[in-house]
């Protein structure tokens, strides 16, 4: 494959998918783009496939699967131009069965098209919040019908993205949060807008945390969540002399902003019959008759914040 776009390091990347805002945790969002690619690539119904990400109005193809040339990769797609620029004015996806004879498009990027003699192509655009972050081809060298089957899978593939980018904008605006909580180090008892504040900050992080599969990123969060528990005197706490899961915590803090089970379960992606076997275990560990209880025993032993 002439380009099939290399991995870079990690980046720092708002929620508006341009590098230099965000937190250092966050994952290249191009090696989220290549995965989605290689898997409309794979699954055989596009034989051609690439993409990139938006920026200042225009989609940049840094990601080609079953390409022959150079001449697509790192070419600049601009708003209103071609396909993948109209995908992207107008926020939906749209295709042509022979790209060279379309009258609905303008015929900018023909020759690098006809440099790879693709004729059906669709366009996919990957919106977050209403925002267009991405945009997926898939291509086909024959003058044929793009089929329901190719068509939902690059759909489908732009969907999964998408969750992706905006599960990664959110743990960015939560970490963010924490950050600003933590360089704000108080000597002073905080006051009980702060600390709520603190709590709830502490608890939605746990809540992302649980849920993330990338195992190195889990830990981090999990760690600046127990930074966040940590700030009530602007020092480490004394280790506990009991031990607590990870979960069993992740628990006790949606019970300390007052969520029911089912909200817990809810919040955590848990069966309500897990939460209350985690929340038994909790108590039982800290020495607690009830759930009221077995918060402040676990702020007490700067489990919490």
């Amino acid at each position: 494959m002439a380009g099939s776009g290399g991995g870079d390091g990690a980046v720092m990347r708002g929620p508006d998918g341009r590098a230099g805002g965000g937190t250092r945790l966050r994952p290249n969002d191009r090696d989220a783009l290549r995965a989605e690619l290689r898997s409309v690539s794979t699954e055989l119904d596009f034989p051609v496939a690439f993409g990139g990400e938006v920026a200042s109005g225009s989609v940049r193809l840094t990601e080609c699967f079953g390409t022959h040339t150079g001449r697509i990769q790192n070419l600049e797609v601009h708003e209103g131009k071609g396909l993948g620029g109209q995908a992207l004015a107008f926020g939906r996806p749209i295709g042509v069965a022979d790209y060279g004879a379309a009258r609905h498009i303008t015929h900018d990027y023909d020759g690098p098209v006809k440099a790879e003699r693709l004729s059906a192509v669709l366009a996919v655009p990957v919106r977050v919040r209403g925002k267009c972050r991405a945009v997926l081809y898939g291509a086909i060298r024959q003058r044929v019908t793009v089929g329901d089957r190719a068509r939902d899978s690059l759909v489908l593939a732009g969907r999964r993205l998408a969750a992706e980018l905006a599960v990664r904008d959110e743990v960015d605006r939560r970490l963010s949060m924490a950050e600003t909580i933590a360089a704000t180090r108080r000597p002073e008892v905080p006051d009980v807008a702060n600390l709520e504040e603190l709590r709830s900050v502490h608890s939605e992080l746990c809540a992302i945390a649980g849920s993330l599969q990338d195992s190195d990123l889990r830990s981090r969060m999990y760690d600046v969540a127990k930074r966040l528990a940590d700030l009530r005197s602007g020092e480490t706490g004394p280790p506990p002399d009991f031990q607590l899961s990870r979960r069993e915590i992740d628990v006790l803090a949606q019970v300390a902003l007052g969520c029911t089970n089912a909200e817990v379960a809810e919040r955590l992606s848990l069966a309500p019959e897990t939460v209350k076997a985690y929340l038994r275990t909790a108590m039982r560990r800290l020495g607690a008759h009830t759930r009221h209880e077995a918060v402040v025993r676990a702020r007490s032993a700067w489990l919490l914040p």
